[in-house]
């Protein structure tokens, strides 16, 4: 593949007993992508999350960043060189505020996480990058209060920020809408238009409306192989992605 990747899954297969889970799974991204991956319930994509970040081992091929083979480093050495995910399920902790999460996360880049204690509040810098990061997702005027005074769809919104003050140059997001209100998806909408330019960014993600706007490519994962990997407007028409996942959908669409 190209150096100009910073991305690679190829030929990514994974069996559990005789079930194959995960067949010939390759894509590349190059900085900037704005990638969709979608399927059908059961289609392997939660699998193939935990393939790539290092949580199962894959049965043969490669993952590489950055042109550098971490096909078996384990997770936090693949966040190191850049991979970093956001979780279906928000993993915070409920008596921290905004503020302190995104603090940590910056201690945790910098190997210095065991220094928290408030003492971050000492250092002009990283109080700068917090409060850049707030801003970015629309979770300044929270900064203070506790996760669980805040909305699941601020809580969604932390995530990402988190995720962002680790640096990523790959970030993965695993359903970033989940759960949260339909009148609250703008707000996860404008975070995502707001990532840097040159981040490689492949969300999975079952609101196809959201998708749709997001996606400048979209792969489409049925049991356990990739079955499309184009343009959105060609998803639609394919004939393949209708029968496995969109339905309707794409017959609605193309008729519009």
């Amino acid at each position: 593949m190209s150096a100009d990747f910073v991305f690679e899954v190829d030929n990514l297969e994974k069996n559990f007993g005789g079930l194959a889970v995960t067949r010939n799974v390759t894509l590349a991204m190059r900085p900037g992508d704005r990638v969709a991956l979608i399927g059908p319930n059961g289609a392997g994509k939660t699998t193939f999350v935990n393939l790539v970040t290092g949580h199962l081992k894959p049965d043969s091929g490669k993952v590489r960043l950055g042109g550098n083979d971490v096909t078996h480093f384990k997770p936090t050495q693949r966040v190191h060189h850049g991979l970093v995910r956001s979780f279906q399920v928000t993993r915070l902790f409920l008596d921290m505020t905004p503020e302190e999460h995104i603090a940590l996360a910056i201690l945790q880049r910098s190997g210095k996480s065991g220094r928290m204690a408030g003492n971050y509040i000492s250092h002009p810098g990283m109080l700068f990058e917090v409060d850049e990061l707030l801003s970015t997702l629309g979770l300044t005027a929270m900064r203070h209060m506790k996760v669980r005074e805040i909305a699941y769809g601020q809580q969604r919104l932390l995530e990402i920020a988190l995720a962002m003050a680790l640096r990523p140059k790959v970030l993965l997001l695993d359903e970033p809408a989940a759960g949260v209100p339909q009148s609250d998806t703008g707000r996860i909408e404008e975070a995502l238009s707001k990532l840097p330019g040159d981040l490689a960014v492949l969300m999975i993600e079952h609101d196809m409306d959201l998708v749709f706007r997001f996606a400048k490519r979209v792969i489409v994962l049925a049991a356990g192989e990739i079955i499309f990997d184009g343009s959105p407007t060609d998803v639609t028409r394919d004939p393949r992605v209708r029968e496995a996942y969109l339905g309707s959908y794409g017959h609605d669409r193309n008729v519009a």
